[in-house]
C-alpha cells in the first residue's frame, strides 16, 4: 500500500508524498516500531503543510511502515537529549503539536491505517484523523501514568470527541493495552479488518473518496472542524 515513489526525511524515518491524489505520510522508524523523535514530528508537520497546499490531492493517509506498529509514541531512548531540559520540553511540544494541529486541520479527508501497537503518541496521531481502519492484530494503549509523562488538554479532548469521557479516564487511568475488537466497541476505530484484507480495503475506500466531489469533502471537512471547536468553546 506504500507507494515506492515517495520521498524520505529525517534521515529516511518519514516518507512522504503525493500519488494518484492521494498523499501518503509514513512513519519509518522501524527498528524503534515507528517511535517519533523531534525531528520526525518536524519533518512530518512539514510534509502535511506541502501537501495540504496541493490542490491535486483529495485525501490522505497517515500509516506506518514495518508492519508491526503504526507507531509507539516518543522516542524514549532520546528522552535525555531532547527532554533534558524545560526549553527542550517547551520545544519538543511545540514541535508536536504542531503536527498534530495540522493534521486535524488538513483540510481534506485523512485516514490512519493501522497494523500492529498505536500506542502514546501514536494513538494522539491516529485520534487527528477523520477515519480509522485497523487490523485485528492492532494494539492501543497510552502508558502516560506509567511513564510518569503528563498528557495535554488537546489530546485528551480529541479523544472524547470519539469516545466517552469515562472510557477516555479508563484508558488513561489503566494505562493497559486494548485489542482491536475492544476499540472498535469503544468507537475508537471505524473498522477492523483482518490483516490480509487490510490494505485492499483501504484502496477501494480511498477511491471511493477521490471519485467523489472535492468541493463536497472539502466544505463538510471545515463544518465539522467548526462544530468540534464551538463544541469545545461551549
Amino acid at each position: 500500500m506504500i507507494p515506492a515513489t515517495l520521498k524520505s526525511f529525517a534521515d529516511g524515518n518519514i516518507l512522504s508524498g503525493v500519488e494518484d491524489h492521494i498523499g501518503y505520510l509514513v512513519i519509518n522508524n522501524v527498528e524503534r516500531h515507528n517511535a517519533m523523535s523531534l525531528d520526525m514530528w518536524a519533518a512530518a508537520a512539514e510534509s502535511l503543510t506541502r501537501m495540504a497546499e496541493d490542490i491535486s490531492v483529495r485525501a490522505l493517509v497517515v500509516t506506518g511502515a514495518g508492519g508491526k506498529a503504526f507507531a509507539s509514541g516518543a522516542d524514549i531512548s532520546k528522552f535525555e537529549t531532547e527532554r533534558a531540559t524545560s526549553e527542550a520540553v517547551a520545544r519538543y511540544h511545540e514541535t508536536s503539536g504542531r503536527f498534530y494541529h495540522a493534521l486535524e486541520h488538513f483540510p481534506k479527508p485523512t485516514l490512519a491505517v493501522i497494523k500492529g501497537y498505536c500506542i502514546g503518541g501514536g494513538m494522539a496521531l491516529a485520534v487527528c484523523c477523520d477515519i480509522r481502519l485497523c487490523s485485528t492484530e492492532s494494539r492501543f494503549g497510552v502508558p502516560a501514568a506509567k511513564l510518569g509523562v503528563g498528557y495535554g488538554y488537546a489530546g485528551i479532548s480529541r479523544l472524547t470527541q470519539l469516545v466517552s469521557v469515562s472510557t477516555a479516564k479508563e484508558i488513561f487511568y489503566t494505562a493497559r493495552q486494548f485489542s482491536a475488537d475492544e476499540a472498535l466497541q469503544m468507537g475508537l476505530v471505524n473498522r477492523v479488518l483482518d490483516e490480509d484484507k487490510l490494505d485492499d480495503y483501504t484502496a477501494d475506500y480511498l477511491r471511493r473518496i477521490s471519485e467523489n466531489a472535492p468541493l463536497t469533502l472539502t466544505s463538510v471537512k471545515a463544518i465539522t472542524l467548526a462544530i468540534e471547536r464551538r463544541r469545545a468553546g461551549s
